[in-house]
């Protein structure tokens, strides 16, 4: 290969990942955005009625709310303490695929809202993407658990080392805390990442 021909190679990788940032911080942006819009919206227009819309345990309308849950904030303070590991975590998630943050985004969410729905406590009302973001940190823990790689090992110490302090939140130390949320939020990323890599071993051994 030529030195022009590595050059132009050189480019192309340059060009590559420069797009797949680019794509992760429209991504991550979008939905920075948007969780602070609809804060605002609850702020200055109805006066914060939209924190009446979290998830109540064992009712009807708190099943229903587990998917709008996540984008409501108990005010300003609350949204910004979340929002900057979500941008980190969910950068460390979709840094091998971009598919891997929308997966697992999805399930704990899922997961998060399910316990809380199921075990959280009774004429409480829970919202916020903290049960996300706790999934997000259970998922890149295992992931480099299970699949032992360098990345996955780099990445998981990487997200304990900024988060560790994280794990406390899943217990029931602190009043007022969806601990149930964190918790199920983190056995939801340790289940993805647990399928992911068992489906990988598969296809290997496949091929």
């Amino acid at each position: 290969m030529t030195r022009i021909d590595l050059r132009e190679t050189a480019l192309l990788r340059t060009e590559g990942v420069r797009r797949r940032l680019l794509r992760h911080a429209v991504i991550l942006g979008t939905i920075v955005a948007v969780l602070w819009l609809i804060e605002m919206f609850d702020w200055l227009v109805v006066r914060g009625a939209l924190d009446g819309l979290g998830i109540q345990p064992r009712t009807l309308s708190g099943l229903q709310a587990i998917v709008v849950a996540p984008w409501l904030h108990a005010g300003f303070g609350h949204l910004l303490a979340n929002t900057i590991p979500f941008v980190v975590l969910g950068w460390f998630v979709m840094l091998r695929r971009t598919t891997d943050f929308f997966v697992v985004a999805l399930a704990t969410l899922l997961a998060s809202g399910l316990g809380i729905w199921l075990f959280g406590g009774a004429s409480t009302i829970h919202l916020g993407v903290s049960g996300v973001i706790f999934g997000f940190f259970g998922y890149l823990l295992a992931r480099g658990y299970y699949e032992r790689s360098i990345v996955a090992i780099v990445m998981a110490a990487l997200a304990f080392l900024i988060y560790g302090g994280m794990m406390w939140g899943m217990l029931p130390l602190q009043q007022g805390v969806s601990w149930q949320g964190h918790l199920f939020g983190f056995v939801g990323g340790v289940l993805v990442a647990y399928w992911q890599v068992r489906e990988k071993g598969r296809l290997e051994v496949k091929d």
